[in-house]
């Protein structure tokens, strides 16, 4: 038994022969070629550190790759060109700054010139109804001096202010009906009286030909005029012509 045996094994060895060694050293490149193309496909599916690639929700970056922790490998270098220093930049800040207050300068120039323009322009003094007519003379009328001059127009005319002032009083006075005070820089007082409306109030600075009232005929009044009178230096002072006084100053009725 024991010799069948040991034939047949001797003959089973012999029925495969050998792999000569020339054969089996140039078949290893092309086996270790597949091992590597499949190692490197299951590399890629798996991933670095054994996470699949499938699963990452973002490409990974050359830091994350190679567990960089220096930021500034990969910080972006700029060019010379790119860039000015503080000096130069503090300078440019500067220059705009003097810009901008050059520009603020001039413009506040131009608007007081302006201003200067306007007020020069402006009238000194104004007529107290426009395109009124004179029914009544600063003179004596049915046995008594009548102290002023009236200015006849329709009712609710507009009434202006014969010169810069500010309002003395206004509001209603015995004869007058309304009657509105004016104080000029000059210290003269002008008065107009028996307007249907006043526009103004004590305290308030008016300029020449502001509207201060509309003409009516209230108080002592035959018809709608402005009885118009000026007291000169101030409430105390001597009675004069307004008619003169407005000539004086420019106005003629």
């Amino acid at each position: 038994m024991g010799s069948r045996h040991a034939g047949a094994t001797r003959s089973t060895r012999a029925a495969v022969p050998p792999v000569p060694r020339r054969i089996a050293l140039r078949a290893h490149p092309a086996a270790l070629l597949v091992a590597l193309v499949v190692g490197g496909v299951f590399a890629g599916l798996v991933g670095v550190q054994g996470v699949p690639l499938a699963m990452a929700d973002e490409p990974a970056s050359v830091a994350e790759l190679i567990g960089s922790d220096d930021e500034a490998v990969i910080a972006p270098q700029l060019a010379p060109m790119a860039a000015i220093t503080v000096v130069e930049a503090k300078a440019r800040l500067a220059e705009v700054a003097a810009t901008r207050q050059a520009r603020a300068e001039q413009a506040a120039a131009e608007e007081a010139a302006a201003i200067a323009a306007a007020e020069a322009a402006r009238p000194r003094a104004a007529s107290p109804v426009e395109g009124a007519r004179l029914t009544s003379c600063f003179c004596p009328r049915w046995g008594t001096m009548h102290w002023g001059i009236d200015l006849a127009a329709p009712m609710m005319t507009e009434e202006y202010a014969a010169a810069d002032g500010v309002v003395l009083r206004a509001g209603s006075a015995s004869g007058y009906g309304n009657v509105v005070y004016l104080l000029h820089d000059n210290g003269d007082v002008t008065v107009y009286g028996h307007m249907e409306k006043i526009l103004v109030d004590a305290g308030d600075v008016v300029s020449a030909g502001d509207t201060i009232a509309l003409l009516g005929s209230r108080g002592q009044s035959t018809g709608p005029h402005l009885h118009f009178e000026v007291y000169k230096g101030g409430l105390d002072g001597k009675r004069v012509d307004p008619v003169a006084w407005l000539a004086d100053r420019g106005v003629d009725l």
